[in-house]
C-alpha cells in the first residue's frame, strides 16, 4: 500500500472515531476566535465577610486575578494577607506560555495553534519540534538547518557512556537515562550557570547549541537505555537517518551498517513522538521551570524534569493499562470488569485525564497508528480486549456521566508492546520525544519578563513553638520514629567476623 492510501485510510478511521464524539476532522484554515478565558478581563469585588471590608480586583484578559492581590486582605492576626490553597495546582496559573494549548471539555490538543491531528497526519516529529521551539513551520531551509544541526550532536561523549555502563544490567531504563543527561551536564561547563556565570544563557546562540544537543543525544541515550539489560551495544547513530529511522536503527542494526528499519514502523514511531512532544503544563513541564527559575544548567533541569515523568502516576502509566487488559484476558470477561469497576472493587486503567474530559485526541491518532502497526509486527489480541472494553465503557452511563473517556495511555502501551518494547522501556519513549516541550518551556523561561524563582507557600499546621531540652530529660513523644530496618545476613556475618573472640 503506498504512503498516501495508508494516510488516507488513517485519516478515514480519524475522522469516523472523531465523529462518534460529535467533533469533525474537517479543518477548513478558517481563523477560529478564541472565546475570551474565564470571560476576558475585568474586576472581581470580595467582601471579607470577617472584617465588612470591600475590596476590588483586576482580573486579566486570560481571566486570572493576580495572587499577589490578595495580600491587601487582612483580618488581624498574624498580618499576613489572604493566599490561596491550591494542593496539585489544580486551578493556578504560575505563568504565560505560548507554547500549546488543551481544552480538556472539548478533547483539543494544539501545538503554537495547529491541532494535533493535522500534525499527526501531514507533519513529521522534527518539523514539530522546530515548530514547537521556534513558533512556527520550518521552511524547507530552515528544517533542512535545524535537522542537520540536531543529527550532527547524536554522538556521546565516552565518559557519559562510562557512566551508564556503571550501573547494573537490571537498572531502569529511566534510571539509566537520568544518569546519562547528569553526565552530560559535567561535559559542558561553559554552558553551566554555575561556572560560567548567571548570564550565559542570555546569548540565543547559547540556548540553540544546548537544546540541538540534547535532542541529538537523547535518542542515543535512549538507545543505551534500551541495551543495557541486554548487554550489547547500540549500533552507531547514523546522522542521515531521519530521527525515528536512526532510532530504531542503533535499536535493531547491531554490526551491520546496511541495515534500514521498516519505513513504516518508523513513520508510526514517528507519530508517537510527534504526539508526545508537547503537553502543556504538567508535573514535569512544571519540573523543567520550577528548576531553570533557579538559574541550574538545562541538563539538570530536563533531568528532573525526566525524573518527574518517571512516576508511574505520569509517564509510566500505559504499562498499568497492559496489566489490566492481561487480568481481563478474555472478551466474555469485559461485563464482569465493568462490574468490578462500578463497585469499586477494580480500577479501569488509560480512562479519564486530570485535564481532557472528552476523548484525548491523542488516543484517537494512536488507536490508528495500532491498526499500522500490527500489520507488519503481527496483530497483539490485547487489541480486541482494548476496543471491546473501550465500547462497553462508552456505552455506559456510569462512566459517560463521569467524562471519562480513553486516555494516551489507553493505546500507547498496546503500540509499543507490539513494536517488541518491554514495559520498563515505555517511559524512555515518552522522554525522549518529551525533551522538545522541556526545552521549549525551560527557553520561554529564561525570557520571561515575569520570571522569578519559583516558591510556592505553605499552610503550616506544625507545633508552634517548644523549648530545647536536654537529652536525659526527654520523654518519647509520639509515635513517629525510625521503622524497623533488618539486618542483612552478610552484615551479620561481617559483625560477627569482628567479635567472635
Amino acid at each position: 500500500m503506498a504512503y498516501s492510501d495508508v494516510a488516507a485510510s488513517r485519516l478515514a478511521v480519524l475522522t469516523r472515531q472523531l465523529n462518534d464524539v460529535g467533533i469533525t476532522a474537517e479543518f477548513t484554515g478558517a481563523v477560529e476566535e478564541r472565546p475570551a478565558p474565564g470571560g476576558g478581563r475585568g474586576t472581581l469585588t470580595v467582601v471579607d465577610n470577617r472584617t465588612g471590608k470591600k475590596y476590588t480586583l483586576e482580573i486579566s484578559e486570560g481571566g486570572t486575578v493576580n495572587a499577589s492581590q490578595l495580600k491587601q486582605i487582612k483580618a488581624g492576626g498574624d498580618g499576613v494577607g489572604l493566599r490561596t490553597y491550591d494542593p496539585g495546582y489544580t486551578n493556578t496559573s504560575a505563568v504565560i506560555s505560548r507554547i500549546s494549548f488543551i481544552d480538556g471539555e472539548l478533547g483539543i490538543l494544539r501545538y503554537r495553534g495547529y491541532p494535533i491531528e493535522q500534525l499527526a497526519e501531514k507533519s513529521n516529529f522534527m518539523e514539530v519540534a522546530y515548530l514547537v521551539l521556534f513558533g512556527s513551520l520550518p521552511t524547507q531551509t530552515q528544517f533542512a538547518t535545524f535537522n542537520d544541526a540536531v543529527m550532527r550532536h547524536t554522538a556521546l561523549p565516552e565518559q557519559v557512556i562510562a557512566a551508564m555502563d556503571a550501573l547494573p544490567m537490571d537498572a531502569h531504563p529511566m534510571g539509566v537515562l537520568m544518569t546519562g543527561l547528569c553526565a552530560l551536564s559535567t561535559m559542558h561547563p561553559e554552558a553551566n550557570p554555575a561556572l560560567a556565570g548567571q548570564n550565559v544563557y542570555k546569548s540565543r546562540e547559547m540556548q540553540d547549541k544546548q537544546i540541538v544537543r540534547l535532542l541529538g543525544k537523547v535518542a542515543t541515550l535512549g538507545a543505551y537505555a534500551y541495551h543495557k539489560s541486554t548487554g550489547r551495544r547500540p549500533a552507531p547513530p547514523q546522522q542521515h537517518l531521519d530521527y525515528a529511522t536512526n532510532f530504531l536503527y542503533m535499536l535493531d542494526a547491531g554490526s551491520s551498517p546496511n541495515y534500514r528499519p521498516h519505513p513504516r514502523l518508523a513513520r508510526a514511531l514517528d507519530i508517537m513522538f510527534t504526539l508526545h512532544a508537547e503537553h502543556e503544563m504538567n508535573c514535569s513541564t512544571a519540573a523543567v521551570r520550577h528548576l531553570a527559575s533557579s538559574g541550574v544548567d538545562v541538563y539538570t533541569a530536563v533531568t528532573g524534569a525526566v525524573g518527574a515523568l518517571y512516576g508511574p502516576l505520569h509517564g509510566g502509566a500505559n504499562e498499568a493499562v497492559l496489566k489490566m487488559l492481561a487480568r481481563i484476558g478474555k472478551l466474555e470477561n469485559i461485563p464482569a470488569f465493568i462490574q468490578a469497576v462500578k463497585s469499586k472493587k477494580e480500577k479501569l486503567f488509560g480512562f479519564g485525564h486530570r485535564v481532557y474530559r472528552n476523548f484525548d485526541p491523542r488516543a484517537k491518532i494512536i488507536k490508528d497508528v495500532s491498526e499500522e502497526v500490527f500489520k507488519i509486527a503481527g496483530y497483539d489480541p490485547m487489541i480486541e480486549i482494548a476496543k471491546a472494553l473501550q465500547d462497553a465503557a462508552l456505552s455506559d452511563e456510569y462512566f459517560t456521566s463521569r467524562k471519562l473517556y480513553p486516555n494516551v495511555d489507553f493505546y500507547s502501551g498496546v503500540v509499543y508492546r507490539a513494536m517488541g518494547f518491554p514495559p520498563q522501556f515505555f517511559t524512555v519513549l515518552f522522554a525522549i520525544p518529551r525533551i522538545v516541550g522541556y526545552t521549549a518551556h525551560w527557553r520561554e523561561q529564561l525570557v520571561d519578563p515575569d520570571t522569578k524563582i519559583l516558591r510556592p507557600q505553605q499552610d503550616y499546621k506544625g507545633v508552634w513553638l517548644r523549648n530545647y531540652t536536654p537529652v536525659a530529660e526527654r520523654n518519647a513523644e509520639g509515635a513517629d520514629t525510625l521503622a524497623k530496618l533488618p539486618t542483612s545476613n552478610a552484615y551479620q556475618r561481617r559483625v560477627a567476623g569482628d567479635h567472635w573472640a
